[in-house]
């Protein structure tokens, strides 16, 4: 370490130091060397002598070795032999152990070759796995088992595809078949309800719903590949019902299912199977533009419907998975909601009766059908009700065509018999009940005419059509009582009425028939407590009920009345106008015809005849009638005089129209109509005969000294209406001189006219500022 110091020569002192050391081995070695130089050359003699023998001894081990090998030869020539058999034997069993080995896997793989033959896939799949974990593994070096290997997912994708093409085939198989399975199953539940109702009626017990398709039944003799089930033989026709399973073959559906499971594919089997059943769903839901115009056309469509949904009931009873029950439910409130749209847009189109009924027995069978497969069915019994709203309009319009041909056809005249058979037949037909035409003997004339037992007959008809939609709907006596009074109070007070006020305003209609309907309406106002009788009877409840409604006929027929009253008033006006215009007065006539009018006695003797058929209504009705054409008549015979057309008027005229209204008080007195107290008939034309005497008389001193008191004379003489008359007497004396025999007091008369004018026109312009 000093060599390194920083000492001045310690390198050369280094260098010295070693080689000193260096001289101190060099003789240590030449004493070391010099002590053994002696056995070395005695170990090389001893070597010179040896080499000799080792010559020798060469010579003899190869001679040795000739000879060794000269004998070896054939006992290498056999230990060969031996060696090359032992590995012969050696590879046999070799051989041998790995066929025993390998043939397993090749029986495996020619059994699965077998099973794909035959079309047994889930026999297949379950050897394929085998294969896998148990065979293939042990020989998995092998060149055939690695194309094997290779072969199996091949094996596999092939069998899913030739089962899904199963499926698809299966699935497009129940497509075309739903209608049939439906048509099935909707027969068989029909049958079930049929037999459950006699039964009930058998032991009187009242009919409630009994449609149940049991499905502990109908899932007896299931098994995995195909279910089979027989039902009840038709007592009828003693053949045997159809199912689902017979029509239907499931097994591609198990088949699927159980090989898409064991590839571990069942939720993709799974979400395929139930998309491609709503797809088909959709499809059967859709209706046909034409469905309806025909009961077929719903008939199929509810049938497809059905066939639908048994197969998807029997799915998801026979699978585990497949199907849930909440998707069928989902399906259904879909499907359900869809059917409900079409039927109520289908339904609207139906105009005939028979057809809305037909479909809904058809909706009865279906809900019946599918509740008993478990779906719930409320809403399709709410639209029923819809359904039943529409078959009630479309009954209405039928029966409003039935009492337009009844009224058409009727001669509006008492019903003549002619003896006691044509009698008792009417009697049958309708209730009506006289003690006092019971009496009269043969021919007699019952007081309707013939439309009233035809009217009472519809109504009693549409009760029954009513009654039809009514039934199978699972209601209780007491709502069927409610529907059907309801529906014939609409009968009632719509249709009927309607057809009544429109036969009223009809042209031809003239009084005759008017007095007609009115006792037609009162023998059918009677009637409807035998209505109400009838109703009761067919659904056995009492109309003391709290809850019972009542028929509106009182109603409809009062309202009918009136308005064939006030049609009769009408008419009665019209035909006093129709007489008034036909008057032809001489308004300027010098002195009067001492008689009256030929249009005012034609008038008369019209209002005469008409009254004396009036004899057949109630009291209150030809008083009525009479008092208003009397007091038409007056009225038109005012407004004959005021006429602001009619410019001049003479005494003589007015000396006329005294006589003619002379007349219409003796026909008021005569009492033309019996009941009238007094002269009230003749106080109708209290206002012209005021009138016309003050102008007869001349008394206006008195009228104008005492008008304003309740006392007057000529109380009801209105002074403008005097003042417009005598303006036109005043005009006509200017001209024609009418005062002719006066003459001497021309002069006076003129100037006591026009005092009076005077007066009245202070009346009149007094009465104007008061008012």
């Amino acid at each position: 370490r000093s060599v390194y110091d920083d000492q001045p020569n310690a390198h050369q002192r280094f260098m010295e130091k070693l080689d000193a050391c260096i001289r101190n081995h060099d003789r240590e070695i030449e004493k070391m060397c010099n002590f053994h130089h002696q056995g070395f050359v005695d170990a090389i003699t001893e070597l010179l002598k040896v080499r000799a023998g080792a010559e020798k001894l060469k010579v003899q081990v190869t001679d040795t070795n000739r000879r060794l090998q000269d004998a070896g030869k054939e006992v290498i020539s056999q230990t060969e032999e031996i060696i090359r058999c032992r590995i012969q034997q050696r590879n046999i069993t070799t051989v041998v152990e790995k066929l025993q080995l390998c043939l397993p896997v090749l029986e495996m793989y020619s059994k699965l070759k077998e099973q794909m033959k035959v079309k047994r896939y889930y026999s297949a799949l379950k050897t394929m796995e085998q294969l896998e974990n148990q065979y293939l593994p042990r020989v998995s070096q092998y060149r055939f088992c690695q194309i094997m290997i290779e072969n199996l997912p091949k094996l596999r994708e092939e069998i899913k595809e030739i089962s899904m093409s199963d499926l698809k085939d299966f699935l497009e198989s129940i497509r075309k078949h739903s209608d049939r399975i439906g048509e099935t199953a909707m027969k068989q539940a029909q049958q079930q309800k049929t037999f459950s109702t006699a039964l009930q009626k058998q032991n009187n017990v009242n009919y409630s719903r009994n449609v149940h398709l049991g499905r502990s039944r109908i899932l007896e003799s299931k098994n995995e590949m195909t279910l089979k089930r027989t039902l009840e033989e038709d007592d009828e026709y003693e053949e045997e019902v159809l199912t689902a399973q017979d029509l239907v073959d499931f097994s591609p559906v198990y088949r699927c299912l159980h090989i898409y499971s064991v590839l571990g594919d069942g939720e993709i089997f799974e979400n395929y199977y139930r998309k491609q059943r709503r797809k088909q769903a959709r499809l059967v839901l859709q209706p046909q533009s034409s469905m309806h115009e025909t009961v077929e056309g719903y008939r199929r469509y509810f049938s497809q419907i059905v066939g639908f949904f048994v197969v998807e009931d029997h799915i998801l009873h026979v699978t585990q998975g497949l199907v849930t029950r909440t998707y069928t439910d989902e399906l259904w409130n879909m499907a359900l909601s869809k059917i409900i749209a079409v039927l109520r847009t289908h339904s609207s189109y139906c105009s005939d009766p028979d057809l809305v009924l037909e479909l809904k027995n058809l909706i009865v069978v279906f809900a019946d059908t599918l509740q008993g497969y478990g779906f719930p069915v409320n809403r399709l019994f709410d639209l029923l009700f819809e359904i039943r709203d529409q078959y009630n309009e479309t009954l209405l319009k039928k029966w409003s065509g039935l009492f337009r041909d009844i009224f058409e056809a009727d001669n509006y005249s008492p019903i003549p018999v002619a003896n006691e058979e044509e009698y008792k037949i009417i009697i049958s037909k309708f209730p009506f009940q006289d003690p006092e035409l019971d009496k009269q003997s043969f021919p007699k004339k019952l007081p309707m005419s013939q439309s009233v037992p035809q009217i009472y007959i519809q109504v009693k008809e549409f009760i029954y059509a009513s009654l039809k939609f009514s039934e199978s709907l699972h209601r209780s006596s007491t709502e069927i009582d409610d529907m059907l009074r309801k529906s014939t109070n609409l009968l009632l007070t719509r249709t009927l009425s309607s057809c009544l006020q429109n036969l009223i305003k009809k042209p031809h209609i003239g009084l005759t028939e008017l007095v007609q309907i009115i006792i037609n309406t009162t023998h059918l106002e009677q009637a409807c407590k035998y209505l109400e009788d009838f109703i009761s009877n067919i659904t056995n409840i009492s109309q003391v009920t709290v809850h019972t409604a009542r028929l509106y006929g009182l109603s409809t027929f009062k309202d009918a009345r009136h308005a064939a009253e006030g049609e009769i008033y009408t008419k009665l006006n019209q035909k006093i106008d129709e007489f008034i215009q036909i008057a032809d007065y001489d308004w300027t006539m010098s002195e009067s015809d001492g008689r009256a009018s030929g249009y005012l006695m034609d008038l008369i003797n019209f209002l005469r005849s008409t009254f004396q058929v009036f004899t057949h209504l109630p009291g209150k009705v030809a008083q009525t009638a009479c008092m208003s054409a009397c007091q038409h008549l007056s009225t038109s015979l005012m407004q004959m005089l005021l006429d602001s057309e009619l410019k001049q008027i003479s005494m003589g005229a007015i000396q006329q129209f005294n006589l003619d209204v002379i007349q219409c008080e003796l026909f008021a007195s005569s009492e033309p109509v019996p009941g009238f107290q007094g002269d009230t008939l003749q106080l109708a034309f209290i206002d012209l005969r005021q009138l016309l005497d003050l102008f007869m008389v001349w008394d206006w001193s008195t009228y104008l000294a005492d008008y304003g008191q309740a006392t007057s004379k000529y109380l009801r003489v209105n002074p403008s209406t005097a003042l417009t008359l005598l303006e036109k007497m005043r005009d006509s004396s200017k001209k024609n001189n009418i005062f002719a025999p006066f003459r001497k007091n021309d002069r006076d008369k003129q100037k006591l006219i026009e005092t009076v004018v005077k007066q009245l026109r202070s009346l009149v312009n007094g009465m104007s500022q008061h008012t």
